[in-house]
């Protein structure tokens, strides 16, 4: 039986992973605009440091602090922040210990490199972290409106992604007490909420689906929520059903007999190698399709939600994004 898939609308914090080169970042980033299209108050945060938001963008590199990027004519906004584990470290021991001027002297002494470096798991709360605060703070005291209606994560790729997640597992040896650890099991509590949702991004080729179903049962053998399949970069067959099938089953007399009436008819010149050329290519195309169809078949049986993004001939310029946000909005993804 398929899982259900629990109401995306009513998701606060979004988690897009994807294996590398499916467009992880793209997704995010359109996800976010589509929020806030819908006149949300939005931020998307990425952890890599890649500066993937301000190139989608367009907008000047991201730093630690967030910054409006857009501002939809719906009364939406769209903030966004580069989250660096560094300064997040400040703020925690700024936060908890009040250290004031003391961490020039901390700096000086490598103390702040030495924690963001030696305990990875200790890095991943420090980078969430900032994600959590955000996501959970309000505008204002008592049961004030949240400053941001959803947050977008673009988190670390699928091989990473549930080990950055899992920060409880993550800090168990190094902090079984104390602020570190009453943080990481408060960051656990909203990512197993039913308010948070991981999406995950994949190209129909082989090895991003398999990375993608591998995935989707570490998620699940770790209770964090699942949310979408995002296929992402599709192209539309070039040619029919039964086209495909014929060039597949390479009946190449009747091909040949229907190519070279249709170059005629356009006016242009026959030879074989430009009809066997063509069947070549032709070939190709369907045994891609094929391919394709088989690789949907794969993620079609992990009963989600499956959002499916066309390929955009010019990327993210000329408003790709903007088609891409009209597409998650009109498959049920927010």
């Amino acid at each position: 039986m398929p899982e259900a898939t629990h109401d995306l609308s009513k998701v606060r914090l979004h988690v897009v992973t994807g294996k590398g080169g499916t467009g992880k970042t793209t997704v995010a980033a359109a996800l976010a605009l589509a929020l806030t299209r819908q006149g949300k108050r939005v931020l998307l945060a990425e952890v890599e440091g890649r500066q993937g938001i301000s190139q989608t963008f367009d907008v000047p590199p991201l730093g630690h602090t967030e910054t409006r990027i857009v501002q939809d004519r719906s009364g939406g906004q769209l903030w966004a922040i580069s989250v660096d584990a560094k300064e997040s470290l400040r703020e925690y021991l700024q936060k908890f210990y009040k250290v004031g001027k003391a961490m020039s002297v901390l700096d000086r002494f490598g103390a702040v490199d030495f924690a963001t470096t030696i305990a990875p798991g200790v890095r991943d709360v420090l980078l969430i972290g900032k994600v959590y605060e955000a996501a959970g703070r309000r505008s204002g005291k008592g049961p004030a409106a949240p400053t941001y209606d959803a947050v977008v994560l673009d988190a670390p790729p699928t091989g990473r992604v549930v080990r950055f997640l899992n920060v409880n597992a993550e800090v168990a040896d190094v902090a079984k007490v104390g602020p570190i650890r009453s943080q990481a099991d408060s960051i656990t509590r909203m990512l197993r909420s039913h308010t948070t949702a991981v999406h995950v991004v994949t190209l129909l080729e082989e090895m991003p689906v398999q990375e993608t179903v591998d995935a989707l049962a570490d998620l699940r053998r770790t209770d964090l929520p699942l949310g979408a399949i995002v296929v992402n970069q599709l192209r539309d067959p070039l040619l029919s059903d039964k086209a495909l099938t014929a060039v597949r089953r390479r009946r190449t007399a009747r091909l040949t007999q229907g190519i070279t009436a249709d170059l005629e008819t356009a006016g242009i010149r026959v030879t074989d190698g430009l009809v066997t050329g063509l069947l070549d290519d032709g070939g190709h195309h369907a045994d891609r399709v094929a391919l394709e169809r088989e690789q949907d078949a794969v993620l079609e049986a992990e009963g989600r939600l499956t959002v499916r993004l066309p390929l955009l001939a010019e990327g993210t310029e000329a408003g790709g994004i903007t088609v891409l946000a009209r597409a998650v909005a009109e498959q049920g993804m927010v």
